[in-house]
C-alpha cells in the first residue's frame, strides 16, 4: 500500500511530541494587543508548533502590571486558562475574580466578556487554549469595536459605523 506525503507526515510522530527541554528552550513572542497597549503577553504556542490547526494551545507569561487583553468575548470560539503560577486578576462579566495556580476557567463562545491582570508583583504563567474556527467574531464592548477573523485574516470595525444591509 502507497502512502501520501500527508499519510507520511502525520506518521512520523517524533515531529508531535514536544519535551519540557524543547519547550524550555523555544523563545517566546511577545505579543502587544492590538487595541490595548497595556496587554502584554509572552507566549509560547506550542499548538503551532506541533501543527495542530483546530485548536490553538499556548503557554503564557504575563509580567507585573501587565493585563492580558482588551475585555472581549468571541461568538465563535471557546477559550479556557489554567493558571500554572502566579497570580491574576480576573473580570469576567460584572464579576472579579482572584486566580493562582491550579485554577480553571471556561469561557464560552457567546460568553460574558472577560479580561485578565496582574496585579502582584512576579509573573505568572498560565496555558491558554481555544477553538479555531475558520471564522470568528470578537466583540470589545467597553470600546465598541468588532473584529472578524476570516480564515487568519483579521478586520475590525467601531460600531457607530456598523450599518445593516
Amino acid at each position: 500500500m502507497m502512502t501520501t506525503p500527508d499519510q507520511q507526515l502525520h506518521t512520523d510522530t517524533h515531529a508531535y511530541v514536544l519535551t519540557k527541554s524543547d519547550i524550555d528552550n523555544t523563545p517566546e513572542t511577545k505579543h502587544v494587543h492590538q487595541f490595548n497597549e497595556q496587554a502584554i503577553r509572552h507566549t509560547v504556542s506550542l499548538s503551532d508548533i506541533v501543527g495542530l490547526t483546530k485548536v490553538g494551545l499556548h503557554l503564557v507569561r504575563v509580567e507585573a502590571g501587565d493585563e492580558t487583553t482588551t475585555h472581549h468575548y468571541h461568538e465563535e470560539s471557546d477559550e479556557f486558562i489554567y493558571v500554572l503560577s502566579g497570580e491574576l486578576s480576573l473580570r469576567y462579566g460584572d464579576e472579579q475574580y482572584q486566580l493562582s495556580a491550579g485554577d480553571f476557567v471556561g469561557f464560552p463562545a457567546h460568553g460574558a466578556a472577560h479580561s485578565m491582570r496582574n496585579d502582584s508583583d512576579t509573573d505568572a504563567t498560565y496555558l491558554m487554549g481555544g477553538s479555531r474556527p475558520p471564522i470568528d467574531i470578537t466583540l470589545y464592548p467597553e470600546i465598541k469595536r468588532k473584529m472578524y477573523k476570516i480564515h487568519g485574516k483579521k478586520e475590525y470595525v467601531d460600531l457607530e459605523d456598523l450599518g445593516e444591509v
